[in-house]
């Protein structure tokens, strides 16, 4: 269960080559996560975009942001017009036959208002809303997403997070690695989409009807490299921004597949 990975983890890359929040995973199956050069990059390159509601003065906690992104990703993916026939169907075969990204950019108040308005579905945690959209052309954003900034989601825990429950997934962060709340919410998207690829069908309905409970937690030191070759889905970087190329950066610790 899981993912063939080559090489070591990596670390974080010098300041000047960060950039915008706009993340590709990364694994050396032939699979949309692959790093090495495949047919996968001559096909049309979608983006999944995530918005974040940053009001002014009242952010959401860090952990319950980077937990509701990673279920918007898994309330997209598990929604019922992106399968099959649906409305959402097609951006969602192109987007999985490419490369895979996602995008978070931060909205308030009036930005946030016109991102509601378009065609997409809101997950709200204890604090934290995101808006999650279907896929979209990298160079064919909506105006109203296109304009929203990518730069500055930073966020904190007002109190340390309490400890992950053992019999709930977990999507463990590498603890060696300094990201943005936004790079970290789209490695969490990532993580989430691996484990929901890893699931037979019955997995992934009892998840999807209880909710797509899950933690995101940083994992201790001493467990992240027994995590790593586990044999659970991983996510691998592709280092465009904040960290070096290579880097592993969540683990997907599902039940169904411990």
């Amino acid at each position: 269960m899981g993912t063939s990975w080559l090489g070591p983890c990596r670390t974080a890359l010098p300041s000047w080559q960060t950039g915008p929040v706009s993340e590709e995973s990364t694994s050396v199956s032939d699979s949309p996560f692959r790093s090495e050069p495949s047919a996968r990059d001559h096909a049309p390159q979608f983006v999944l975009p995530l918005v974040v509601r940053l009001e002014r003065g009242d952010p959401p906690a860090r952990t319950d942001a980077l937990e509701t992104a990673a279920r918007a990703v898994l309330v997209m993916l598990g929604d019922e017009r992106s399968a099959g026939e649906g409305e959402w169907a097609q951006a969602i075969r192109d987007w999985q036959d490419a490369r895979i990204r996602k995008v978070v950019r931060r909205a308030r108040g009036a930005e946030w208002r016109r991102a509601e308005a378009l065609a997409g579905i809101t997950v709200t945690g204890k604090s934290a809303q995101v808006r999650v959209f279907p896929p979209v052309p990298l160079d064919g954003w909506p105006k109203d997403l296109a304009r929203l900034q990518v730069s500055g989601t930073d966020l904190d825990d007002p109190e340390t997070p309490v400890a992950a429950d053992p019999s709930a997934p977990v999507l463990w962060l590498n603890p060696d690695l300094d990201m943005s709340a936004g790079k970290a919410m789209a490695q969490t998207g990532h993580g989430a989409q691996l484990a929901w690829w890893e699931l037979s069908d019955a997995e992934r309905a009892g998840w999807r009807d209880a909710g797509f409970p899950l933690a995101v937690r940083t994992a201790d030191p001493g467990r992240w490299g027994e995590l790593t070759t586990s044999g659970l889905p991983l996510v691998r970087d592709a280092g465009f921004t904040e960290i070096a190329p290579g880097s592993c950066t969540v683990v997907a610790d599902h039940p169904a597949l411990r």
